[in-house]
């Protein structure tokens, strides 16, 4: 790592802050868990005493719950999670923005075009938005402020880039759309390829933009500050690409080989992530104690999530809620569009106060119905609302990317240690203010898939046939005399019987003649004991 990264003494010092935009966030979702409750339990009420909803619905909750914890698919969030949180500490978000850094540092943006770079790596990698944010946040903040960085160019890079980790697999809420829509997790996957790419080349287009209209938003980094050139920089771009490639493949790529399901992709993965920081002499009983601790809570918080929103919906279709929301929905006006765009609009606000775990568990059951009933494909509508909801990380004023990065940037005014100069804070609206053009963009992303649908769909294998040609066919007890009548079937060759010494005995297999005086005693002794 080279002295740059090295010296980012505000930043590593923030990082037992870290924790506290992660607490924020399990705190969030501590109230959402409790608002579904609250909802339900009012709601069962009233429902109960109007005669609206029948009290013996509240049978089914049990096995609802059940079916929550059994779900073989969710096994794969705490795998994803455990992975990305132990990268977060292996140092190999280090290397990959220090190695890219210098390899962008002549450019003008150098920094940004490798946060966003290393963000799309990451989130291949880890596919958690928080490990993604907080790594950048500590090492490439300080450097970027350091150089001159425009404070709102530089923020919103950092988070825009690390909720890549929302769209491009091995994401966690294409898992939990993909439970909640029926669908293939492998599926999901596949689509979201082509959209994850589009968007990762719109940031860097923006950013390319910004420092053309701006130059001085975004300077190339001066020559003391490129200490990696010629064979030394190819070579260490080389040997810092291969493990995150490697882990790429080991996850993504037996999914979509089909030698793995998510879930074991996710085990395979956690236990490359275990290698990777074995390799890096990273790995300790402290570290794994705190991934372990946070994956425990996290999965905790989700499991709980769904099952308060599993029985806010029991409430919701026992009062044929879900029939009013279909109703309202199938009647829009446009058809097939006009229910995509109220869709889209109604999960955009949504994202200013709910996470996409809520938005997932809430929302989508009601819209899956209607979605397929209008002839929408699934995997896309799912991928659609994946983009949007990755929204919900950063619209001010509740986005947990930007919960992230306040915990790490630096709150107050400090002396850098390189160049001596005093640098100023960043401040909160500052955050705030460089994510709008992100959020834009992440809006227009939206527009493109549903204006392209086939950047999604034709990504994916697809067997068509004709539903109304199925003949499913129960054979009656008669079936095979008029199959053999018809001459559709032929009957059943027994063979020609074999004839021994002047036709009286059978000849057996092993040459022997079969005397019928035998057969005749032992039917004899068979009535006998009857």
């Amino acid at each position: 790592m080279s002295a740059a990264a090295r010296s980012a003494e505000p930043a590593i010092a923030a990082k037992p802050t870290a924790v506290a935009g992660q607490s924020r966030a399990l705190w969030m979702s501590t109230i959402a868990f409790t608002v579904c409750f609250a909802v339900w339990t009012i709601f069962a009420i009233i429902g109960i005493q109007s005669g609206l909803f029948d009290f013996s619905l509240l049978q089914a909750l049990p096995e609802r719950v059940y079916g929550i914890v059994s779900n073989q698919t969710l096994l794969a969030i705490p795998f994803f999670t455990f992975m990305g949180l132990v990268l977060e500490r292996s140092g190999m978000a280090e290397d990959l923005l220090d190695t890219v850094g210098q390899l962008f540092g002549p450019v003008r943006g150098g920094l940004a075009y490798a946060a966003v770079f290393v963000g799309a790596l990451l989130a291949a990698t880890t596919g958690v938005v928080a490990a993604s944010v907080i790594s950048m946040g500590l090492i490439s903040l300080p450097i970027m402020l350091r150089y001159g960085y425009d404070r709102r160019l530089a923020t919103g890079v950092i988070a825009a880039s690390g909720t890549l980790a929302q769209i491009i697999p091995p994401s966690l809420v294409l898992i939990v759309l993909a439970d909640q829509l029926g669908r293939s997790v492998g599926d999901m996957y596949e689509g979201a390829i082509f959209p994850g790419l589009v968007l990762t080349a719109l940031y860097v287009l923006y950013v390319f933009g910004r420092t053309m209209l701006y130059p001085t938003h975004a300077p190339a980094l001066p020559p003391e500050a490129r200490t990696l050139r010629g064979l030394k920089l190819f070579y260490r771009v080389v040997f810092v690409l291969i493990p995150p490639l490697g882990l790429i493949f080991l996850v993504l790529g037996t999914i979509f080989l089909g030698v793995a399901t998510p879930t074991e992709g996710g085990a395979m993965g956690a236990t490359g992530a275990l290698a990777l920081a074995l390799i890096n002499r990273r790995l300790s009983w402290a570290l794994l104690k705190q991934a372990m601790n946070s994956t425990a809570k996290l999965t905790s918080f989700v499991v709980f999530i769904l099952v308060g929103a599993t029985v806010f919906s029991l409430t919701f279709r026992g009062v044929n809620g879900d029939l009013w929301v279909e109703h309202l929905l199938t009647g829009l006006p446009g058809g097939e569009l006009g229910f995509l765009i109220v869709v889209n609009l109604l999960t955009f606000f949504l994202a200013f106060f709910l996470d996409f775990f809520e938005l997932a568990f809430i929302i989508v059951p009601l819209l899956a119905p209607v979605a397929e009933k209008l002839g929408i494909d699934l995997i896309w509508f799912g991928v659609l609302l994946g983009i949007n909801m990755q929204t919900s990380f950063m619209h001010p004023p509740f986005g947990f990317a930007l919960f992230y990065l306040r915990s790490v940037a630096p709150a107050r005014e400090y002396v850098d240690k390189i160049t001596n100069k005093l640098t100023q804070p960043v401040t909160t609206v500052q955050i705030y203010w460089g994510a709008v053009p992100f959020v834009v963009i992440q809006v227009i992303m939206v527009i493109i898939v549903i204006a392209f649908p086939k950047l999604v769909t034709g990504n994916i294998e697809t067997i068509m046939f004709d539903p109304s040609k199925v003949q499913i066919i129960l054979p009656t007890p008669d079936y095979e005399q008029k199959q053999i009548e018809q001459g559709t079937v032929a009957p059943p060759d027994f063979g020609e019987p074999k004839s021994g010494a002047g036709g009286d005995a059978a000849e057996q297999p092993g040459g022997e003649t079969a005397n019928p005086g035998e057969a005749d005693d032992l039917e004899k002794l068979l009535k006998q004991q009857k």
